[in-house]
């Protein structure tokens, strides 16, 4: 069970903050300077080297992302420079990808940070260049929302690269794309120009997610633990009927692949955010304002539980929860992660991706009338993020071009280097782990110094 610091705030982490950009624009120079862009993107390292390898390009977004982030917290402008460069270059597919559920991770991260800085007046205002972000923005949300599977009752979802039978626990963190479109004005055009309401389709997303991969505790089956997330859901596409739940990264159906709920969690508290900005009118066809935040509310709500409940103590997870070697280490909760253990890796990717959306929902719940139960929520996201941003999780090492160590990729398949004479992997990093780490960082930079708060929507 997590221990949480409740001394801990965002100023005590500047120091911490501070280190984390020094080292991670070394580590953004490096991987700069040898990356050749024809090996695809840059997905995990292998022996602290970046290397691409995956399904799709899903981390290119995290790896422009990334040099916008580090320009945002430190004002270094060669990073601005080549990040705009690149996505003018290289972005454009992954708008008009009809084939992947990760709008929201490419896009947002690249046209979306732009457009965010542009209207905070971090740069310079531009009629054209800012229709140019909102149009991609605008196109990128319609293209994921067109992605789905309708169910009865009113249900559907944005179906993963897997096919219409489908349905991801990640896409949760990809709706940041349909509600930024939606904010910006836009819609989806369907057959005879049938409207499709971009905020509605996020909506029922979320809805049919938390009905098949997420779990309340009320007896769903023999392993319904309050909390515990499915990474995937398997549907008949020929009659809309639910099957069964499944894995691609995870050990098993019925265990917890750690970073997959972490999506559940920074997802569904970034878009009760969101949400809360809106007018109840912009709610009744989908069952109203009150009852959308509720729903919104419990899912996030059993997750953090289960994440404070049931990792490590010090925050940062195993790979999976019923990985078969934990066993083999004990009563591995009541201490902190080991990442160098001989059993079963430990994820760190997951944990700066919950450290967030932890801190985030429990902010939210701190302007609501459960204060207290906000601030649990929040100083255990800080725990975290504390715990990460230090050794052995952050990376000092000059020739390691990974910012947090300790990430896993995908363990099933084996695709994690292993160093020689050991027998699980650790000591690598991801695009993805690395992304949320600044992600993360820069959200406690601009508390510290009272800068406006960071969100993917637009606030100005």
């Amino acid at each position: 069970m997590l221990t949480i610091d409740f001394s801990a705030n965002a100023k005590q982490l500047v120091p911490a903050v501070e280190r984390l950009f020094a080292l991670s624009a070394r580590k953004l120079r490096s991987l700069g300077k040898s990356w050749i862009p024809e090996n695809g993107t840059p997905v995990f390292t292998v022996k602290g080297q970046y290397t691409s390898r995956g399904w799709t390009e899903w981390t290119q977004g995290f790896e422009i992302g990334s040099a916008i982030l580090q320009f945002d917290a430190t004002e270094e402008k060669p990073f601005l420079r080549t990040a705009r460069a690149r996505t003018v270059a290289l972005m454009a597919r992954h708008v008009s990808h009809i084939g992947v559920h990760d709008h929201g991770f490419n896009n947002v991260s690249t046209y979306g940070n732009l457009l965010r800085l542009m209207r905070e007046g971090r740069l310079p205002a531009n009629e054209w260049e800012r229709n140019y972000y909102e149009l991609a923005l605008k196109l990128s949300g319609a293209v994921q929302a067109a992605r789905w599977t309708q169910l009865a009752f009113g249900r559907g979802y944005i179906y993963s690269f897997n096919g219409p039978h489908s349905l991801f626990s990640d896409t949760i963190r990809s709706l940041r794309a349909l509600a930024l479109s939606h904010q910006l004005g836009h819609c989806l055009l369907g057959e005879q120009d049938s409207v499709i309401n971009l905020l509605h389709r996020a909506v029922q997303h979320a809805n049919t997610t938390a009905q098949f991969n997420v779990y309340f505790g009320k007896g769903r089956d023999a392993y319904d633990i309050r909390g515990r997330v499915a990474h995937e859901s398997i549907f008949n596409v020929n009659n809309g009927c639910y099957r069964c739940p499944s894995t691609q990264q995870g050990f098993s159906p019925f265990s917890t692949w750690t970073r997959g709920q972490a999506w559940i969690l920074c997802g569904y508290a970034e878009q009760l955010e969101f949400l809360h900005t809106l007018g109840e009118s912009e709610f009744k066809p989908v069952g109203g304002k009150r009852k959308t935040l509720k729903l919104f509310e419990a899912v996030a709500s059993a997750v953090c539980d289960f994440w404070i409940e049931r990792t490590p103590t010090d925050g940062i997870p195993y790979w999976d929860d019923g990985a078969p070697g934990l066993h083999q280490l004990g009563d591995w909760t009541d201490r902190p992660a080991d990442p160098f253990n001989e059993h079963e890796p430990v994820d760190s990717s997951a944990a700066v991706i919950a450290a967030q959306g932890l801190i985030r929902y429990g902010k939210y719940l701190r302007g609501t009338d459960r204060k207290k139960r906000g601030n649990h929520y929040l100083q255990a996201g800080l725990t975290i993020a504390r715990n990460l941003f230090r050794e052995p999780y952050l990376s000092s090492d000059p020739n390691h071009q990974g910012l947090i160590l300790h990430s896993i990729y995908h363990r099933p398949k084996g695709w994690d280097y292993i160093q020689p004479g050991h027998k699980v992997p650790f000591g690598e990093s991801s695009m993805w782990g690395d992304y949320h780490a600044r992600e993360l960082a820069l959200m406690l930079w601009r508390e510290a110094k009272a800068l406006p708060y960071y969100t993917f929507f637009i606030t100005t």
